[in-house]
């Protein structure tokens, strides 16, 4: 973590985490490894946020990425997917506020990213998600320590969705008119499933450069 010095938001350590689970079933190999002009694309998520905040943790498995030296925390709730994985960072964290995206999202901006930071270090809510048509889009947020508690009481009960595991939380919803100033192709939150989805995000990535 770092402090952040903006004239849009005050100085603020703010906690930032990748997340790294799952099983690439779709892909067949482990997504958060494919290249980008030779970088893992979780290296690239790493640098992307440290550029930001100074600091970047993986929720995941150490043995997978211990060549890479990267900082890699075990998820406390192997198998309950990102929730548990949501859980284990804000265990992990002694930041109020902490920016948590997945590791499969390669259109990510560090300008979006600057934004949805700043909008949460404004908030007095226990999490802010940027909505899609589909819905919320919880693996591109910010989550505040404060609702620990209740995401590992929601784990405890069973639950897995990580919507539904928000549910006792104050959530802040961030329209699509707030983030699609960033994104005027509606990519940003679009990951990679499957080898198309790769492929065409190398395509495209190659093109804007």
């Amino acid at each position: 973590m770092t402090k952040l010095r903006s004239r849009k938001f005050p100085i603020e350590p703010v906690g930032a985490f990748v997340l790294a689970g799952g099983q690439s079933s779709r892909m067949g190999r482990d997504k958060a490894l494919l290249e980008f002009d030779g970088v893992p694309m979780i290296v690239r998520t790493v640098r992307l946020v440290e550029g930001i905040t100074g600091r970047a943790i993986i929720v995941g498995e150490r043995e997978s990425y211990q060549q890479l030296s990267l900082r890699v925390i075990r998820d406390d709730w192997p198998g309950a997917g990102p929730l548990g994985a949501i859980a284990t960072a804000l265990r992990a964290s002694a930041c109020r506020w902490n920016l948590i995206v997945a590791c499969d999202l390669p259109y990510l901006t560090r300008e979006w990213l600057e934004f949805l930071i700043g909008r949460a270090l404004e908030s007095n809510a226990d999490a802010l998600l940027p909505m899609n048509n589909r819905g919320a889009e919880p693996l591109c947020a910010m989550y505040a320590k404060s609702g620990e508690a209740a995401v590992w009481l929601a784990l405890d009960r069973g639950v897995r969705k990580v919507t539904d595991g928000l549910a006792h939380l104050r959530v802040e919803y961030l329209e699509p008119s707030n983030w699609k100033v960033f994104d005027s192709d509606d990519l940003l939150f679009k990951n990679m499933n499957s080898q198309a989805d790769y492929e065409e995000a190398k395509r495209r990535i190659s093109g804007a450069r």
